[in-house]
């Protein structure tokens, strides 16, 4: 077991009196300084090839964690097979004014209203050359700028300042905290999008795969048109997803703050989506499972409803590191009692998950 996995029962308590954002911060700057511990020998029975890379196993953080990446190889030595950093933004900017971060401890949830807060392009790009020598396979969540005339073009500048440098991009429409954001999911502004940065992808000597990340609070057309839009190699893979406006069933004190949902209640919708994109894709473009995941059997869930890959952060505002490696144990259990390896898992489930707890919208 890691320290940061030993420590994190002593440190919740004192984190948790402080406000959200200041306890992340300081989590920070504590992973910075820490010794980076090499990555445990992944079980062999969890390596994932998707998208052109070699997973050494499917868990990944999700993006927002690490926004300025200042720790990617801190979290790869928690045991995560990838991380993902950002949403990084060409220019710099403070984002929305705080607080801006909510816990729902009582939902094992968080809201968001961040507005894409970051150091901008230059500040994270040092950084991943400064440790591009440590290999490991790091994400580049990319995003446009509040104030920009030229949404379309930050994601092709994205593309343009980072392709030497990222495993993969990952190109974020689907933050609800950047206003007219999510309008770029409609079909004809979705292929305008893509066309540009695939033109961009085109001029560059690497060419890292590129996800495209999707909000949860899609209708059935909608995502239909995003299964079309992404089609015949517009993208190398979907993420679903982000943080839903919903704030159905919640308990906790802060649940009418304005912002993205995140954590456990976001669960069973982002998994209805996923196996919905699944299918409408007929499993041709690899899905990453994000939303809710917060222990191995929701690990499990995500691959039979058709992800090759699954991302997670929330879930460590309550359970820490340790929730790495029990979800890590509990897939390389599944592996073992599915022929060594979690692929036959993939959709298994996706018909049934599709419309499980749907309205039928």
């Amino acid at each position: 077991m890691s320290l940061a996995s030993l420590a994190f029962p002593f440190a919740r308590p004192v984190l948790h009196a402080l406000d959200a954002e200041t306890a992340h911060g300081l989590t920070i700057r504590a992973l910075s300084v820490a010794p980076a511990a090499a990555p445990a020998v992944d079980d062999p029975r969890l390596a994932v090839e998707a998208f052109g890379l070699r997973f050494p196993n499917p868990l990944g953080l999700a993006a927002g964690f690490d926004k300025n990446a200042e720790v990617p190889d801190a979290m790869l030595g928690l045991g995560f097979g990838f991380t993902e950093i950002g949403t990084v933004t060409p220019k710099p900017q403070e984002g929305n004014p705080r607080p801006r971060l909510f816990r729902l401890p009582e939902d094992r949830a968080v809201i968001n209203r961040m507005g894409f807060n970051n150091e901008g392009h230059a500040a994270a790009l040092r950084r991943l050359e400064a440790r591009k020598v440590r290999g490991g396979i790091v994400g580049v969540n990319i995003g446009a700028n509040k104030e920009s005339a030229d949404r379309i073009g930050d994601y092709v500048r994205g593309i343009a300042v980072f392709a030497h440098i990222a495993s993969y991009f990952t190109v974020n429409i689907s933050s609800p905290n950047t206003p007219g954001l999510r309008g770029l999911q409609s079909r004809a502004e979705l292929e305008q999008l893509l066309a540009r940065i695939n033109d961009e992808r085109a001029r560059q000597d690497r060419k890292p795969p590129m996800l495209l990340k999707i909000a949860p609070d899609l209708r059935e057309d909608e995502l239909e048109d995003i299964a079309a839009a992404c089609a015949d190699g517009a993208v190398d893979g979907i993420i679903v997803s982000n943080t839903t406006l919903s704030r159905d069933g919640l308990r906790s004190a802060n649940a009418g703050e304005q912002g993205g949902l995140s954590g456990l209640p976001l669960l069973a919708l982002s998994t209805r989506q996923l196996a919905r994109l699944f299918l409408l894709t007929g499993g041709k473009v690899p899905l990453v499972g994000v939303g809710g995941v917060h222990d191995g059997p929701s690990a499990v869930m995500k691959i039979r409803a058709g992800a090759s890959l699954v991302q997670l952060y929330s879930a460590l505002v309550y359970q820490g590191p340790a929730l790495i490696t029990s979800t890590l144990a509990h897939l390389a259990g599944e592996a073992a009692r599915n022929g060594g390896s979690l692929s036959s898992l993939r959709g298994r489930d996706a018909a049934s998950l599709a419309h499980q707890g749907s309205s039928g919208t």
